[in-house]
């Protein structure tokens, strides 16, 4: 029987630190509702005591969200703690997550306390936790960083004070997976009560290997990850839940372990988390990204369309993706392109098809992105259903907000290029109307859209 790894989400507070992001306490509330549907074990849902809206949003949440451990984070001190419990106190299931740094760099300049201060105020800090609620996470703070036998001391305390999680943090994202790995290990053999309580790890990216680091650490004995949608938090970010459940799924023979995520409602939450933070997924990022599965290469395309196997590891159905995407480009071959034309309802004859395929091959060389509607236009023109009597040569476009939009276009007529301007409520409808000069047709816009250049 597989062991299990508890996801422990910290998107609604170590997420929300990412420059830029400020969620009020109506969208906090819908992510949290999102992450029950998830899944997840914990939502961090906020530091309680940093502002009046974070304690609303915390103890809304608290309130209003079932099936979940709530967590809230607190400094070592009993005004971060009391706070923390005041806004916890309606949770189902309430969890106190109490830190303090244990690296002789956070020790000497931001604490300026000894190694004694810091085990006493890490005991009285967890003692103080427990009197409101038998769940207590601990945190060393720049765990990483930490000697380790004083780290190992610092543990022990916390369980000794009543803590039944204790967090081992990358918080600097300086650890190596060998090194980080390592550590865990050692943390598990020389910290004395260690079996008692579960061992979690808080990784952060600016190395770029938050998600490796997790893995490594859950390979070394880590049964809780904490996590943040999309990679999202404080300055390159935290693992991303998704690649850390989707590695475990994906090479479950190899971890031998197992989460209680819906993988399904994995896009779901990715997209919404996207939309109210307003940070997008950058297109190749992995699992979530709109290019995570989509295929250009010809190659790849003909290989995907005989078995996806063949280039995914991971079904896209199974993180609530419909299906692949194969993406029309100057590297895509005849198969991709018929199948394409097959799903419109296009059933080309063999020399239709050559046709149609070396007039796609000539549009990709001008077009980045192939649309079905170029395609479709394509393929009447091909098929003879609309003759193409104009060809756009040039158009030229004035718009501004002290001037009226106005174009100038340029269509060419049997190798005859006709010009005409034209003055328009926007620019598109400036461009529309010189069209309508030059033609004597009155054309009417049937579709229209923008597309972010950020995808």
């Amino acid at each position: 029987m597989m062991e299990r790894v508890y996801i422990f989400d910290t998107t609604l507070r170590d997420g929300e630190q990412s420059p830029g992001v400020s969620l009020n306490v109506k969208e906090k509330l819908e992510i949290a509702k999102q992450l029950v549907k998830l899944g997840v074990d914990v939502i961090e849902a906020g530091f309680p005591v940093a502002s009046p809206g974070t304690f609303m949003a915390v103890a809304e949440i608290a309130k209003q969200v079932r099936g979940v451990c709530i967590c809230a984070l607190a400094r070592a001190n009993f005004g971060d703690i009391d706070r923390a419990w005041e806004a916890l106190r309606e949770a189902e299931a309430p969890r106190i997550h109490t830190f303090i740094a244990t690296s002789d760099i956070h020790l000497q300049f931001k604490l300026k306390m000894s190694r004694e201060q810091v085990l006493e105020t890490a005991r009285e800090a967890v003692r103080r936790a427990r009197q409101y609620t038998g769940d207590v996470e601990f945190s060393a703070e720049d765990a990483s960083r930490s000697d380790v036998n004083f780290l190992c001391q610092v543990l022990a305390v916390a369980i000794e004070a009543g803590a039944t999680v204790l967090n081992i943090p990358d918080t600097v994202g300086y650890a190596v997976p060998e090194e980080f790995g390592e550590l865990i290990r050692t943390i598990r053999e020389k910290t004395p009560g260690i079996e008692k309580v579960t061992l979690s790890v808080h990784c952060h990216n600016d190395l770029g290997l938050a998600v490796a680091n997790t893995l490594a650490a859950i390979s070394n004995g880590a049964r809780q990850a904490e996590v943040t949608i999309n990679g999202i938090g404080e300055r390159a970010g935290n693992a991303a839940l998704e690649e850390v459940v989707m590695a475990l799924y994906a090479r479950r023979p190899l971890y031998q372990m197992a989460t209680g995520i819906n993988t399904k409602e994995i896009y779901r939450t990715s997209k919404l988390v996207a939309a109210l933070t307003g940070m997008p997924v950058q297109p190749n990022k992995a699992i979530v990204g709109k290019n995570a599965f989509a295929h250009e290469s010809g190659i790849h395309q003909d290989g995907v369309l005989k078995d996806r196997r063949t280039y995914e590891i991971i079904d896209p159905v199974v993180i609530g993706i419909p299906k692949s995407t194969l993406v029309l480009g100057k590297q895509s071959g005849r198969h991709a392109f018929k199948s394409r034309l097959a799903e419109l309802g296009y059933s080309l004859s063999e020399e239709e098809l050559n046709a149609a395929f070396a007039r796609f091959k000539e549009l990709c060389d001008r077009k980045k992105e192939i649309t079905d509607n170029d395609l479709l236009a394509l393929i009447e023109e091909e098929m003879g259903r609309v003759p193409p009597t104009y060809e756009l040569h040039y158009f030229h476009i004035s718009s501004g907000t002290t001037i009226v939009p106005t174009a100038t276009v340029g269509l060419k007529v049997k190798g005859q290029v006709l010009e005409e301007a034209a003055c328009g409520n926007g620019p598109v409808d400036a461009i529309y109307k010189a069209i309508d000069k030059i033609t004597g047709l009155k054309c009417t816009l049937e579709s229209y859209g923008l597309d972010a250049v950020t995808g």
